[in-house]
This record gives C-alpha cells, sequence and structure tokens, in this order.
C-alpha cells in the first residue's frame, strides 16, 4: 500500500525520503515508541506525542510496586520530592534552566494563570498587559480573564501570521505602565519562532516581566532560559515530551524572583510546613510554593521515559532533525501539492519555523477527515489549514512522504 501510494510523488522525492531516512542519525529511536498497523503516517506529534513502549513497563511497575506494595509510604520516600526533581530534570535536560527553577504542577492553563497573577503583583501600580491576538486560545482567555478581574488594560498586537510576533512589535507595544508581556515560543498556528532572548530584553528595558509559554518548542529546540534572562514560562508535557494526554505541565520561574512573587492558589501543598494543618497560610521557599494541590504522580511517570530519550539523543540533534522534516514538507508542497491550489502559511527560513507545517488549501477540513478514516493523522486548524507536526524521535521521512502522497490523491480527486 505505501509503495502504491508513494507514486503519486515525483520519482526523485521519494528517492530522497528513503535516502533521509538511510542517513539519519536518530532512526533508530522510532523503535522505542509503540507504532501500531492502523496508524499509517501520524503527523500530529506537535499535539500528543506516541507513547514509548517502555512506559508500558513503568506504569505497571508502579501499580504494582510504588503504589501497590509502598502505599501511603511512598509519599514520604519519592512522591512530595517528585514535582520538583522532575522539574530540575526537565530543565536541565530541555530548557537550560539551572535547578531549583522549575516544578511540575498543574495544567498548562492553571499554571499560566498562577504565574501570570504572580507577575502582576511583583510589579505594583502598573496596569497594562502585552499580548497578541494569535496566541493560542487558553494564553488569550486567561490574559482576558486576569484584566477584567484586576481592572488592567491590554495591548493586542497584532503580528502577521504568517510571521509572528517580532521584537520591533513588543517594543512598540510596552511602555512604563506595562507589567507583563505573554507570549508563546513557537507559535501553534504557523510554527513561527519569537526571537526570545531580543523580546525579553525588550520587555525588561521597559520594566517588565515577561512570561513565556513554551509548549510547543519544549523538548523540540534549545531554549536557554537562565541565558536569556527569562523571568517566568510555562509548558505542557503532552506534545514533545511525550507525558500522555492531560499529563501536567511545568512552570518555571528565575531564581532572583521567587521571594519576591506570591503565587495565587495557596494551597497546602505549596505551605512552608505543610503537614502542620495550620491555620494561616505561610508559602515554602524555592519553587515548592508555586504549588498548590495534591501532585498529579500518574501523570508524571510517562514522560520520564522521553526525557531519557531526548537526553540520550540531544536536543541538539533533535533540532537538526526537525529541520529537515520540516524542510522536506515544503519542499513536497511545493512541487506536488501546490499544482493542486496548496500553500505554505509557515516560516520559509529555518531558522524561524518551529517543527511544524501548515499548508492551507479551501477543502483542507475535508480532506483531514478522509486522511483520518486511511489512519494518516495531521490535524485542522481553521479555517483551511493542515498542521503537519512532526516528532523527529518518532517520525520518519518515507512516513511523510506518504502522507502527503495520500493528501495528493485526496485533493486531486483520483482514488
Amino acid at each position: 500500500m505505501t509503495g502504491d501510494i508513494l507514486s503519486r510523488l515525483p520519482d526523485h522525492l521519494v528517492a530522497e525520503a528513503k535516502a533521509l531516512d538511510e542517513g539519519d542519525p536518530l532512526a533508530a529511536y522510532r523503535e522505542e515508541f509503540v507504532h501500531t498497523d492502523a496508524v499509517v503516517a501520524y503527523l500530529d506529534g506537535n499535539s500528543l506525542g506516541r507513547p514509548l513502549a517502555t512506559t508500558r513497563g513503568r506504569l505497571g511497575d508502579f501499580v504494582a510496586e510504588d503504589w501497590g506494595e509502598r502505599l501511603i509510604r511512598a509519599w514520604d520516600e519519592q512522591w512530595m520530592e517528585l514535582p520538583l526533581h522532575l522539574g530540575d530534570r526537565i530543565g536541565r535536560v530541555t530548557l537550560g534552566a539551572a535547578p531549583g527553577q522549575t516544578v511540575v504542577a498543574d495544567s498548562t492553563t492553571v499554571l499560566l494563570y498562577k504565574l501570570a497573577r504572580a507577575a502582576l503583583a511583583a510589579r505594583p501600580g502598573r496596569t497594562r498587559i502585552v499580548a497578541d491576538t494569535e496566541n493560542f486560545p487558553t494564553d488569550r482567555y486567561i490574559v482576558q480573564g486576569i484584566a477584567a478581574e484586576l481592572g488592567l488594560t491590554i495591548r493586542w498586537i497584532e503580528p502577521d501570521p504568517a510571521t509572528g510576533v517580532t521584537a520591533e512589535e513588543v517594543r512598540a507595544a510596552v511602555a512604563d505602565d506595562t507589567a507583563l508581556v505573554l507570549l508563546s515560543h513557537v507559535a501553534y498556528k504557523s510554527a513561527h519562532i519569537a526571537d526570545l532572548p531580543a523580546i525579553t530584553r525588550v520587555a525588561h528595558d521597559a520594566g517588565a516581566l515577561v512570561l513565556w509559554d513554551l509548549c510547543h518548542s519544549v523538548g523540540l529546540l534549545p531554549i536557554g532560559l537562565d541565558a536569556a534572562g527569562v523571568d517566568l514560562a510555562v509548558g505542557c508535557t503532552y506534545k514533545y515530551l511525550n507525558g500522555g494526554p492531560g499529563a501536567p505541565a511545568f512552570g518555571y520561574v528565575a531564581t532572583a524572583l521567587q521571594d519576591n512573587v506570591v503565587q495565587p492558589i495557596q494551597g497546602w501543598m505549596g505551605h512552608a510546613e505543610p503537614f502542620t494543618m495550620g491555620p494561616s497560610y505561610t508559602p515554602s521557599g524555592g519553587m515548592r510554593r508555586f504549588i498548590s494541590g495534591t501532585p498529579p504522580v500518574l501523570g508524571m511517570l510517562p514522560m520520564q521515559d522521553m526525557l531519557a530519550l531526548i537526553e540520550r539523543a540531544g536536543v541538539d540533534a533533535i533540532r537538526e532533525k526537525s529541520v529537515r522534516l520540516t524542510e522536506f514538507v515544503i519542499d513536497l508542497a511545493d512541487e506536488a501539492l501546490a499544482p493542486l491550489g496548496v500553500t505554505v502559511a509557515s516560516p520559509r527560513d529555518p531558522l524561524t519555523r518551529g517543527g511544524h507545517v501548515t499548508l492551507e488549501h479551501d477543502g483542507m477540513q475535508d480532506a483531514i477527515a478522509q486522511l483520518w478514516q486511511r489512519g494518516v493523522i495531521p490535524d485542522f486548524r481553521r479555517p483551511r489549514g493542515l498542521r503537519a507536526g512532526m516528532s523527529p524521535l518518532s517520525t520518519s521521512f518515507v512516513e511523510v512522504a506518504t502522507a502527503m502522497a495520500h493528501l495528493h490523491q485526496i485533493l486531486s480527486g483520483q482514488d
């Protein structure tokens, strides 16, 4: 079936896909993921990463041993510190963050709210939040809700969807009343990579704090939070960290800022002495103060296997393959799909493009429904976008070519 469908593509592109796979230094890692015959090509790793085969054993061992045998004792033995230990590991392997600045806690939405409110409280008297209209809905909704809650104003940047927010646009938006700038490192639609160091400097020059959403960059490319002087960051773990559906997010707060911010959801687990069960709240020192309730221990298990894999492969090597994968999608689109009316809606410069490519066509929504029926799984972004998201450690070049060949067949109307 794969060989037949690949005949939809020019021979040299098929040959290139096979050659890229043969020369791929990360090819062997694909065998460590769960694959099924029902999925012909998976191009949605930027929404939900494939599970690792070793995670089956980890989950089974957890039920039998950590939970089943150690029971409540496991809290004292390991679970109480797991959010901090795992946070440090995420910081070291993927964020460029020294220990003591990252914690695994709630959902992305809850952590965005907590850190945004904490940042605003640390800038009293300032009344403006800067955000952009192309950001993920949750980020925009959080900003709108907090502004209404606190009586603040929002300065909306309206970036070019194909290029994303620039440092110049941020510079024009901030002022001496700006308290917080909230942006995504990699745009969820176009995959544009924002200039994180430059934008952070611009925010600081205005006296504001910056909160970065790292959902589409963590585990995919080098980030360097400490080197860039970032204040706060949040990221999910079910995309390129393969933590599974609903896996908890992480929050990063720079060491210099931690004692000057108070998070708004004061739960028992963030207390300086949680088991005293005292009458009033005293925040813990360090990143524990950003935990609210009981940590989601089960949700923290799968990502540990992926972090080990990322550390073995190296983020730089992962980024290199990601660039090759996205460039190959663009080559396929330009040569095989453009005659059918498909256009590329992501940056063409690899230096400013993340791990996915958005392809647009008026018939894309119906085409994606047919692709799913064939076991080819990208995702749809309204009004006319197919988002091809490749996770470098689990995606092959032939897999990408196969997906694009199926798309060609559907859009051309030829079975």
